[in-house]
């Protein structure tokens, strides 16, 4: 063999053993793109997983990092059948975000059929850790319970303690009206109505009238997205703050606030688990994300997809594996999680993933110094208090 024919030889066989040391992993982003929730989820989540995988520098560690995007219309066939084509056809490793409870839920369940690795952020039902948790499954950014606990309570506390629902009639309204009115009870309130309205709605004027008439001091939204603006628009049109009612909005997010305007949306009380302006690293991921995103700043469920995949690709280059996906949950339990933009962190057994929760209240148009300068911080919820206590939950697969 002369030396030209070994160098090749060489470079071929090193070649290969740089591709078999080499991971390839493909993140699959399911989410809204084109409806009311595509500005809290949508390109921006996709953003934040490519984001992840960049500042994770994955490629050095042996890892080929590939991100897939889908719209599931917020409908639970659709989402159903792109998780199964994924899994069975496309070869994705691992689904994250998934808003839209009743997406969340059949995700959950394909993805512990074949094995995979889910991390819900933009879904908020908490049976994805309770009723209906899977061993499959992380919950990473919100849930129902730790949104009625945040904003219920402090209502309460507040002197609002008779509440109406306005609740969107799908699995997420219903469970944060459940939720949110065992706390609401729990706290000394009482609850004195409730009416479902179509999911996606636009006209809430019946069910905001209904509101006004029972009297009650907190008019509670159990809904999200758009349904949110546009009730809390209404809310103002029929004067109900000005008549003495308080507007809850128990799932509300920046986008949100930032649709409404500071003009209506001031003093609205609300639970998020993110915020861009919370310290110096938030404030830097933020304003890096921002330039993708169209000057936009990120949402918690954004910010929860990118410490989803970081985690992800950390658990990854641990195992030097991924085709166990039950093995790779497993270990990212087992991991403390520590990213900047929720901090330092944990994963239960029942697939919560525990961090601060923090009680937000809307400017005023007078205190606000800047665009994006909309929110005032009330409290902080520790980790430990944040989320529903695990016994409580009803998990069927974790033991004791």
């Amino acid at each position: 063999m002369n030396m030209k024919t070994w160098l090749l030889s060489a470079a071929m066989t090193l070649a290969a053993v740089s591709a078999q040391a080499q991971t390839s992993v493909k993140i699959g982003v399911l989410n809204d793109r084109s409806g009311l929730y595509a500005d809290i989820t949508g390109e921006g989540s996709a953003i934040a997983a490519r984001m992840a995988v960049e500042d994770f520098k994955a490629a050095d560690k042996g890892i080929k990092a590939e991100i897939v995007v889908a719209d599931h219309q917020n409908k639970p066939d659709i989402g159903a059948a792109i998780a199964r084509q994924w899994y069975d056809r496309d070869g994705v490793d691992m689904i994250i975000d998934v808003p839209t409870s009743s997406v969340a839920l059949a995700v959950s369940q394909i993805t512990k059929e074949k094995n995979k690795v889910y991390i819900n952020s933009g879904g908020g039902t908490s049976d994805l850790t309770g009723a209906q948790c899977s061993p499959n499954t992380i919950h990473w950014t919100y849930d129902t319970w730790a949104l009625a606990n945040g904003t219920g309570t402090a209502m309460v506390q507040r002197g609002g303690n008779t509440w109406f629902f306005i609740t969107a009639d799908y699995a997420f309204g219903a469970a944060l009206e459940r939720d949110a009115s065992a706390l609401v009870t729990k706290a000394g309130g009482k609850v004195v109505g409730s009416v479902k309205h179509p999911f996606p709605g636009t006209d809430f004027s019946s069910f905001l009238l209904q509101a006004q008439a029972s009297g009650a001091k907190v008019v509670a939204l159990a809904n999200a997205g758009g349904d949110t603006i546009n009730s809390v628009k209404q809310a103002a049109e029929f004067g109900i703050v000005k008549g003495g009612q308080s507007i809850a909005g128990l799932l509300v997010f920046i986008s949100d606030v930032k649709s409404l305007g500071l003009n209506v949306a001031q003093g609205l009380v609300l639970t998020e688990s993110f915020y861009w302006d919370n310290n110096d690293q938030t404030r830097a991921f933020s304003k890096r994300f921002a330039e993708k995103n169209n000057g936009k700043m990120p949402s918690m469920v954004q910010a929860g997809v990118y410490a989803g995949t970081l985690h992800y690709l950390k658990a990854i280059e641990a195992m030097k594996a991924k085709d166990d996906g039950l093995k790779v949950i497993n270990k990212m339990k087992e991991m403390p999680t520590d990213d900047p933009l929720f901090g330092k962190g944990s994963i239960r057994p029942d697939g919560r993933k525990l961090h601060d929760m923090y009680l937000f209240e809307v400017k005023k148009p007078s205190e606000s110094k800047g665009e994006w300068d909309l929110y005032k911080t009330l409290a902080t919820i520790p980790a430990d208090k944040a989320f529903r206590p695990m016994a409580d939950g009803g998990c069927a697969f974790v033991k004791g």
